[in-house]
């Protein structure tokens, strides 16, 4: 009877304790969300590879979606407005100067000038189109045997060389340069060559334009000058429009060009040392992480510079220096994107 008697008072004290502490136990939705927050705050600190870069990026990245939601939906609109200023310079040069030039040059002059300016608004108008509607190039999202350098964090992918995330298509990108809302679309492996040649043609026609319009910029404004101050002459409503026309396409032509011949010069250089906007900043920090190290980096997707530039044209020959640079060539570019031939070769890469 004792025995059964203290394991009865055993039996007892047990239960009064257990139903004691259930009673203070929190709610378990409450305890689910103090262990996710928890988990939040240590991974913040958990993994070895953190870094300042990573918390910054933690902290600024609502920053960063808006920004990349506000460049995604605002895309259209700047190319609207690349096509809208490019058309009305191309309608002020057809109706407007075409018809001075016919009656005060000579006929070498009117040659040139036929011959130069509809070259360059072919080429500008060519590789604007293909730099927006040509896909930059994405990695396989299908299991293959391509090489791979790393696993991208937002796609959950492989990712080949060279290949990047960009956060506004939302997608990786092969040879990512960077993302161009006045194209609306990524610069990456397949479209480039339009990009840059698009730059290129695009300062060559307003350094054309501000050049040779200077005098009928200068007589404009003279003109609308005068007329603002004195009584005499009087202007038509013809030729005030015709004046503030010339006005109008001199300063714009002359503010893009030396905006985006700043930008041309920068990105000839990068393609002369085999480099994208983004490997530009990595291949930077790798310089100064291997210097503390007492080495020297090299670009191993350094070629050469005139290596560099055959094969960003894709010039296989002598003859595509013409037919695929200064005439529109939707030719491939070299390679597929995927896998690079690393590290300066002493002949060239592609012989010519």
């Amino acid at each position: 009877m004792r025995g059964h008697s203290v394991l009865y008072l055993l039996r007892c004290a047990w239960l009064q304790l257990y139903t004691r502490r259930g009673r203070n136990r929190l709610p378990l939705w409450i305890r689910e969300k103090w262990a996710y927050v928890r988990l939040l705050v240590q991974s913040l600190y958990f993994n070895s590879l953190t870094d300042s870069d990573v918390v910054f990026d933690s902290i600024f990245e609502p920053v960063f979606w808006t920004v990349d939601y506000v460049t995604r939906w605002f895309g259209l609109v700047f190319v609207f407005l690349v096509v809208i200023l490019v058309s009305s310079c191309v309608v002020i040069a057809y109706v407007v100067l075409l018809p001075l030039v016919l009656n005060t040059y000579s006929p070498a002059w009117i040659v040139w000038h036929l011959c130069y300016g509809n070259w360059i608004i072919i080429m500008i108008g060519f590789h604007y189109y293909k730099a927006t509607k040509t896909s930059p190039g994405f990695p396989p999202t299908e299991k293959n045997d391509s090489p791979f350098v790393a696993v991208c964090k937002k796609c959950i992918m492989p990712k080949p060389a060279r290949t990047h995330h960009c956060g506004i298509c939302n997608r990786c990108i092969l040879k990512m340069d960077h993302h161009c809302p006045w194209l609306n679309n990524c610069v990456g492996h397949s479209n480039h060559r339009y990009f840059f040649s698009f730059c290129l043609f695009m300062t060559l026609g307003c350094v054309y334009c501000s050049i040779s319009g200077r005098n009928l910029f200068l007589d404009a404004y003279n003109a609308l000058e005068t007329n603002y101050q004195t009584s005499a002459p009087v202007y038509t409503f013809k030729e005030k429009m015709i004046n503030k026309s010339i006005i109008y396409m001199w300063v714009l032509t002359s503010t893009v060009g030396v905006a985006l011949g700043a930008l041309t010069i920068w990105h000839a250089v990068l393609i002369s040392r085999g480099e994208t906007s983004i490997e530009r900043h990595i291949n930077s920090k790798e310089k100064k992480r291997m210097a503390k190290r007492g080495k020297v980096y090299r670009n191993p997707f350094n070629y050469g510079r005139l290596n560099n530039w055959k094969v960003f044209f894709g010039v296989e020959k002598r003859s595509h220096w013409v037919t695929r640079v200064l005439l529109p060539s939707g030719h491939a570019p070299h390679g597929d994107g995927l896998t690079w031939d690393v590290f300066p070769v002493k002949k060239d890469l592609i012989p010519v």
